[in-house]
């Protein structure tokens, strides 16, 4: 019954995914801790569930002239040492998984509620960025561009969270001109390796149950690509201000009550 239960939940959180686009870790990750997984278990599953869900969309985007490959190189060049760094010092700064939940679930709090913003906010984000004449030098985003990689690199190792809406907020935010389309495949792109590096990081930390990745994959999969086609016939007004409502209520849970 529980693979039953397991192969539900990767289809809700796909059709959720296909519906309004938002990165499957937001939803998934919290959705293990309240099934019960460890901190640990939650978010290396997901980082293995991310990359594969994504691969798909990366040559879709590819094929549409949709990514910015400059960029990905960028952003990498930030976020897959930082993943590395990180899975270093959850090996070696901590005695064991259990040393480092805590931590885990902190930063998944402050990661929701980020999360709850952008989607809350991506519009107004999307106009002011339209009316920045974006003063800087290309070797000055170029330079905040691979910081800014780092910092994801670091956080979504940490919580398989961001990204998705972390990451295309920072791409709206440093590159103005781009078309919402190239934002999207950009970041979708970028998170592919990110979240395949952070995941066989978690694989070598022996967080993967693979039983549960089975089943998620089993039910997203499909949905994913239903949700997506129903999402035309969807009020989006509804759908992410209640979206965004269930990811800052988990955010709070667990960056401040956990």
């Amino acid at each position: 019954m529980d693979i039953l239960l397991y192969i539900l939940a990767g289809a809700g959180v796909g059709f959720i995914v296909g519906i309004t686009g938002i990165g499957g870790g937001a939803l998934m990750t919290p959705l293990l801790l309240l099934f019960g997984f460890p901190p640990h278990i939650a978010v290396g599953t997901d980082l293995l569930y991310a990359a594969i869900t994504k691969a798909s969309g990366v040559i879709s985007h590819h094929k549409q002239k949709h990514v910015e490959w400059k960029l990905v190189k960028l952003l990498a060049m930030g976020s897959l040492p930082a993943a590395l760094f990180t899975g270093y010092f959850l090996q070696n700064i901590f005695e064991d998984s259990d040393s480092y939940a805590a931590l885990i679930k902190n930063s998944l709090g402050i990661m929701l509620l980020l999360t709850a913003f952008v989607v809350i906010f991506r519009k107004q984000l999307q106009r002011i960025t339209l009316r920045s004449k974006s003063p800087a030098s290309q070797g000055t985003r170029d330079i905040v561009t691979v910081i800014m990689g780092s910092v994801l690199g670091v956080l979504v190792t940490l919580t398989s969270v961001g990204a998705g809406a972390i990451g295309t907020a920072i791409l709206m935010l440093l590159y103005p001109a781009l078309r919402s389309a190239n934002v999207v495949g950009t970041d979708i792109a970028h998170a592919v390796p990110l979240t395949l590096c952070a995941g066989i990081i978690h694989l070598f930390l022996g967080n993967v149950d693979f039983g549960l990745l089975f089943a998620l994959l089993v039910g997203s999969i499909p949905a994913i690509q239903l949700g997506s086609k129903v999402s035309h016939h969807l009020p989006e007004s509804v759908l992410k201000p209640l979206l965004a409502g269930i990811l800052f209520f988990l955010g709070a849970k667990y960056a401040f009550f956990s």
